[in-house]
This record gives C-alpha cells, structure tokens and sequence, in this order.
C-alpha cells in the first residue's frame, strides 16, 4: 500500500495581496517575477519559472535554480540539467513531457570572487516559495510529481524528510497527485568516484523509471 505524504499547515506560506492566483502558466512567469515574498529576488538576476507542456504528465521538482538558470531564466540547463535530461532519456521519459521547475524560483548564491557559489534555502525561503509550486501544480495539473532532493520532498511534503527512507516509492500528496522522491542530478557531479557515481546515476535511472512505468505504462 502506498504511504501518504501529508503536507501540514507550516509549510504553506499564507497568501497575501501581493501574490496573486493565476490560471495561465504566462501569468505565472510574470507574477513570479514580481514576487517580493522573500528577500532572494533581491540578488538573483530574475525568477526562474517552471517550464513545459501545461498538461504535462510528470512534474519534476529540483530544489532551485543555479548560476546558468538564473542567467538564462530556465530550468535545469545547466550541468545538473544535462545529468537530468540524460537520465530521463534512459528512462524512456522525454523531457518535452514533463514540466521541469523548482521548489524556490530565484538564486540564493553566496559571492566567492567572480564566482556565486550555490547557497541552500532555508525554510522560511521554501516556505514562502511553496505558494508557487502550488500553483504550477494547480495549472499543469500532472498524474505524477517527482521530488529531486530533499528540499523539493519538504516543500511538496511539509517536513523534513530523509531521501533514502521514501526513495522509490509512490506516495501521495493531500491533493491526491502521486508523489516519488529521489535524488537530484547535483549530487551526482558532486561524486569523485568514478564507481560510485555510476551506480548512483543507475539508481537514479531506476528511480525515474518507476515514474515511467506510474504515468506512461512503461517497463521499469
């Protein structure tokens, strides 16, 4: 039987007037970047909206944008989006089916040189970015989320949680979306073994071969 994910009250930011509901996924990319729910717009050079087909099937959820993504304004076209665009391919899963985006839309950086090293949000910042995902996941409406990480999982679960412990597992969500946790692609490049990055990218591949399997009734 599959676990349910219950999402608690705490970790959905309270709307407020300057967050408004959309409908389209256009709006959505205006509105967000518009967004002062948080002080990260601040620094970051825009928001970073999801993107993809409007009734995409899967949605993939990574934690937040990088350096590329926030220069280019997409999602994951960076190094982890060709480890992630990879791993879809072997898995039988096109990446123009899926809506691609993240669970906190802008940049958090820390400035080292000419270089912005990657920052964790913190859970205030998820918190207040959830309204967000909320909302692509209302307007796309997918058969299945797939949560890259650990941030991703406690934005779309509410709470802490550890990846090893729900890995593979379909789950779902108070909305009754189903719900899949793994890794995300970063971790991967983070790796120096050469042995261990190979069986972590294959178990990332099975991973998203039970999303293919879920959605489009395709052998694991």
């Amino acid at each position: 039987m599959a676990k349910r994910a219950v999402a608690s009250d705490s970790a959905v930011a309270p709307v407020d007037d300057k967050a408004p509901v959309v409908r389209s996924l256009s709006a959505l990319r205006t509105a967000e970047n518009g967004c002062r729910r948080c002080p990260l717009y601040r620094n970051a050079t825009q928001a970073v909206p999801g993107e993809g087909p409007r009734r995409a099937k899967v949605m993939l959820v990574g934690e937040q944008p990088g350096d590329k993504e926030d220069l280019a304004g997409k999602p994951f076209v960076g190094p982890a989006g060709r480890v992630l665009d990879q791993a879809l391919a072997d898995a039988g899963i096109p990446r123009s089916e899926t809506f691609v985006t993240n669970a906190v839309k802008h940049f958090k950086f820390e400035p080292r040189g000419k270089r912005r090293l990657h920052k964790k949000p913190n859970a205030y910042e998820i918190e207040r970015c959830h309204w967000w995902l909320e909302q692509e996941r209302a307007i796309v409406q997918p058969e299945l989320i797939v949560a890259l990480g650990a941030t991703a999982a406690r934005s779309l679960i509410g709470r802490v949680v550890t990846i090893t412990k729900l890995r593979g597992e379909a789950l779902s969500l108070e909305t009754g979306t189903r719900l899949l946790v793994t890794i995300h692609p970063s971790a991967l490049l983070r790796m120096q073994e050469e042995a261990e990055k190979r069986a972590a990218y294959a178990a990332f591949v099975r991973d998203l071969k039970i999303a293919a399997k879920l959605v489009f009734k395709r052998a694991a």
